[in-house]
């Protein structure tokens, strides 16, 4: 392998910490700057290749090149697609899926795609099968904004590395042709980040009666047929490894890669509890989470950050409860198609800087998430959202959606804190085990039983 050293993306990273929105200024030719120069040599050079190493193409050769993109719901959204149009010319065609239908597409139909929209956990799975292409770093003017949490797998230097699929450990492979993950960072990702969060139970505080402090809490008999785990096997394995362990039941060597003795374990506990009648439901959409906690049917339960926000948007009381144990996290980006060539890869990498630059960040960060460059979206957030969402500061007025709908009123302050206080304390991460296919199988029956 030939010596990257020199242009190893670890020393690019800035020595700041992400969320602050400070640090040195970048070195090297801007993007202003570059299309400045471009235009004085003529779009023709850089069209033909005569300039390479940066980022930027003429805008008028990626006009009405269409891509097609998939992945699940969080962030294969319309107003991404309409703001990619409005910005780049392009026109993407999204297909939205479950996580399952996500993966099993991937793998077997690598040519109904341009670009997959896929979890980190779900390119374990998918990259060894040779269906995508690194990506090369350095045509991307964006990539020093990306978090150290998908370079190094630290928040901050003092930070432990989760357990689990932890993003940076499936980031990198060994060279462009490789489908060998690399044990440090490279030049060639396998997806460039895009959004991630920390997850935890969800509660109705008007309902539960008492304090919620510990995974464990969800098996209160006092909570029976009135709790739901996520019926998502990858998923819902780490959620039930989470409660299991807080129970004192079982003590993981990794939760986020299970020996069979400790999936049988795990099971054998979920089905005793299911046959108490201890889970009201097993939901696999964000639709459905919301409607079971919204109605009360449900009061604690797996869920989803901006699912907690959608239930308060109807006056409901509802919390997404910090938890002793720490927080389950997961991470997406996007990945490129194997056959993507000529003008569309060009597109596809003019479309991904773009994704770091800011617009996008924002947006994903208005509905809850967090960007994998949160230095950039800073700039299109104002202050009192920077604060709340981002400082875990008091909102000095009302908090609202991308489409302007309220989700918090004004002195709300977000539930974990800020975003150092959430992904600082992550326990594990959505993770492929070695016994994966042993898992789906034990879990599939403790969903029949």
């Amino acid at each position: 392998m030939p010596d990257d050293s020199h242009n190893n993306p670890i020393r690019r990273q800035t020595e700041v910490d992400d969320a602050t929105g400070t640090g040195k200024k970048d070195a090297g030719l801007s993007r202003r700057s570059f299309l400045k120069a471009a235009s004085a040599l003529g779009g023709a050079a850089v069209g033909s290749g005569a300039i390479t190493g940066f980022p930027m193409i003429w805008a008028q050769n990626i006009k009405n090149v269409t891509l097609r993109q998939f992945g699940t719901g969080v962030s294969n959204l319309n107003a991404i697609a309409e703001k990619a149009r409005q910005d780049l010319g392009i026109n993407l065609q999204l297909t939205a899926l479950d996580s399952d239908a996500v993966t099993q597409r991937a793998i077997t139909q690598p040519n109904s795609y341009d670009i997959a929209d896929i979890e980190y956990w779900i390119a374990k799975k998918v990259f060894p099968a040779g269906v995508m292409q690194p990506m090369d770093t350095r045509r991307l003017s964006n990539f020093d904004k990306i978090s150290k949490l998908f370079i190094t797998g630290k928040l901050t230097e003092d930070s432990e590395i989760a357990q689990g699929t932890a993003p940076h450990t499936v980031g990198f492979v060994e060279s462009q042709n490789s489908t060998t993950f690399a044990s440090e960072p490279t030049r060639w990702m396998t997806l460039i980040p895009t959004i991630y969060n920390a997850d935890t139970l969800g509660i109705r505080p008007d309902l539960v009666g008492r304090p919620i402090t510990r995974w464990r809490d969800i098996m209160d008999p006092a909570f029976k047929g009135r709790t739901s785990i996520l019926n998502i096997p990858s998923i819902g394995i780490m959620d039930a490894a989470m409660i299991c362990e807080s129970m004192g039941e079982i003590r993981y060597g990794n939760k986020g890669n299970m020996t069979r003795d400790e999936i049988d374990a795990t099971i054998d506990i979920l089905m005793k509890a299911k046959s108490d009648g201890q889970f009201r439901a097993f939901w696999k959409s964000f639709d459905e989470s919301v409607n079971l906690m919204a109605s009360g049917e449900v009061v604690i339960q797996s869920m989803w950050s901006p699912a907690v926000t959608a239930v308060r948007s109807r006056g409901i009381p509802c919390k997404y409860q910090p938890l002793e144990e720490g927080y389950r996290a997961w991470g997406g980006g996007i990945g490129l198609a194997k056959h993507l060539s000529g003008l569309e890869l060009d597109a596809a990498y003019e479309y991904i800087d773009w994704y770091l630059s800011g617009w996008v960040g924002a947006y994903l960060t208005k509905q809850g998430y967090y960007s994998a460059a949160p230095k950039t979206s800073k700039a299109y957030l104002t202050e009192n959202e920077w604060g709340y969402w981002i400082e875990g500061k008091e909102a000095k007025e009302d908090i609202t959606n991308p489409e302007g709908k309220v989700m918090e009123t004004a002195g709300s302050v977000r539930d974990g804190g800020s975003y150092t206080e959430r992904m600082g304390n992550v326990a594990c991460w959505n993770s492929v085990m070695d016994e994966d296919r042993y898992m789906v199988r034990k879990w599939n029956e403790f969903i029949a039983s």
